[in-house]
């Protein structure tokens, strides 16, 4: 039995899309906190039971029967929480349960160093992994390219991608991951510990998105270099959270020092074609 967590999310969803096409929906579970916004998938066959986080018994329940389970990494710290708390409650239910194989959703600026908060957690949350006894996959994923577009929606429509300095970004889309993460959940290949940096074979910083946008939208679109201070101040007068802007100037930190810039063959792989490039991205946002 497969189980996907996190599947009412723009992630689970898609690798639940991919799964039904490699395995029988009967043998697909999901773990979710709301069962009801995935009521359609029920009528399926798919087993569909509340998961959540901070409760170890609904996961127990929910993994029931599990052969391996994709657990979507917390994004709990984006408001204030404790992501690393827990990804400990899952990955204990998960040995004491003895689920066969956990693949966890990771990030390539994993790192205890790392500039950016998200990647000190994924690099936590992969050394717990490490200790569990568990057999286990950090799927090293690349920068969601869905994150350019929201993190400059206002730049893109405004015509200035505003921040401190940056660096280069393996911009990989949801869908080139989801189908790759469904891939190895269904046990068509199996990587042991840390995958290889799963992303394209572009990278681009947000001088380098201005210009592509430019020349795909007809419009002027250009980069303007700002300070970490008047970002943070510009974020804290439009009632950004302490904790979302700390992630924020994470990033530009950790795209300055490279932690984004990572190319390398194993998606397209995966996959079988090359992963969507940014230019197809941005023409179909129509920004």
């Amino acid at each position: 039995m497969l189980v996907v967590t996190g599947a009412t999310g723009q992630l689970g969803r898609k690798v639940l899309d991919h799964l039904r096409m490699l395995v029988p929906s009967d043998r697909i579970r999901i773990s979710t906190r709301d069962p009801a916004q995935v009521a359609d998938l029920a009528a399926t066959g798919i087993r569909v039971r509340r998961g959540s986080y901070d409760d170890a018994d609904s996961l127990r329940h929910a993994w029931e029967g599990a052969e391996r389970v994709l657990l979507v990494s917390s994004n709990a710290a984006a408001s204030g929480g404790d992501p690393l708390t827990q990804h400990r409650k899952a990955i204990d239910v998960a040995r004491e349960i003895g689920v066969g194989r956990l693949l966890y959703t990771s990030q390539i600026s994993a790192s205890p160093t790392s500039h950016f908060p998200p990647g000190r957690d994924h690099a936590a949350t992969e050394a717990m992994l490490a200790q569990s006894g568990l057999a286990w996959t950090a799927l090293r994923h690349g920068f969601y390219a869905s994150s350019a577009l929201g993190m400059n929606a206002r730049g893109f429509a405004q015509g200035t991608l505003t921040g401190p300095e940056d660096g280069n970004v393996a911009w990989t889309t949801h869908d080139d991951l989801a189908e790759a993460d469904a891939w190895l959940l269904a046990g068509e290949e199996t990587i042991d510990g840390i995958t290889p940096p799963l992303t394209g074979n572009e990278t681009l910083d947000l001088a380098a998105l201005a210009r592509l946008a430019s020349e795909v939208t007809g419009r002027t679109i250009v980069r303007e270099l700002v300070s970490e201070e008047e970002m943070k101040l510009s974020a804290r007068q439009n009632g950004v959270p302490d904790a979302a802007i700390a992630i924020m100037l994470g990033y530009f930190r950790a795209a300055c020092a490279g932690e984004f810039d990572r190319n390398d063959p194993t998606l397209a792989r995966l996959l079988g074609r090359h992963p969507v490039p940014m230019r197809t991205v941005v023409a179909k946002a129509s920004i």
